[in-house]
């Protein structure tokens, strides 16, 4: 029956999500060994796991049954994102110097602080779908941004040519499960789904575009890949 098919596509679209976002929080592990093997952070930055936690926070919430229903896995696989998020911000902080040390740790605080007034104030908003509309813009706003970071590289790699600083596996991974989530969104008819997992999927085909043009152009080694640090 109709009716069957689209549920059984949506629990598809659930499950392909979960495991290519548990591969996206994964993707970072070999930048995190290296730092910790020369116990130093080096060029890397940690703005795209402060935007990472972020959104994971707001995801989470906004899959809770007091904000959208049936999007209980929404949470389960945001909160074991934001745990990752974590555990690599603590490492960072720990091999960090001292000027960094204080200022990620001042935005991850930043990052706990807005998320904790996002969850009172919407918890006093007695409205159920206003409630859900509200979460759902703010969740989807941080989950461009989230996507969005990675654009200072692409601009880093048109001028310098080089594929040394795009992580390319993060890349990949944000891109499969940007397009998972993005069409889990559309079986599941909630555009603040599928809409910021579209223009990740938009920006995801842009990295790896980007990523393969600029490695078949040029003969640099290719070495593990950096994130220069903005902050």
């Amino acid at each position: 029956m109709p009716g069957d098919r689209h549920q059984y596509l949506i629990k598809r679209g659930k499950r392909k999500g979960n495991i290519l976002a548990f591969g996206l929080f994964v993707s970072p592990i070999p930048t995190f060994r290296r730092i910790i093997r020369n116990r130093s952070t080096e060029q890397f930055s940690a703005l795209p796991y402060i935007y990472a936690l972020l959104n994971c926070l707001l995801s989470a919430w906004y899959g809770t049954p007091l904000v959208s229903s049936d999007n209980i896995l929404v949470t389960t696989v945001n909160s074991v994102g934001a745990i990752f998020q974590l555990t690599y911000l603590g490492l960072f902080i720990t091999h960090a110097e001292k000027g960094k040390k204080v200022r990620m740790f001042g935005l991850m605080m930043a990052v706990f602080c807005l998320f904790g007034i996002v969850v009172a104030g919407s918890l006093q908003i007695s409205d159920h779908d206003i409630r859900r509309i509200v979460i759902g813009f703010l969740s989807s706003a941080s989950l461009i941004s989230m996507f969005a970071s990675p654009l200072f590289i692409i601009n880093l790699v048109i001028r310098t040519r080089s594929v040394e600083f795009m992580p390319f596996y993060l890349s990949l991974s944000t891109f499969l499960m940007s397009a998972a989530f993005f069409l889990y969104g559309i079986f599941n008819f909630d555009p603040f789904i599928y809409v910021p997992n579209g223009i990740g999927t938009v920006l995801g085909v842009v990295q790896l575009s980007l990523y393969f043009y600029i490695k078949n152009t040029t003969r640099a080694d290719f070495r593990e890949p950096l994130i220069v640090s903005y902050i």
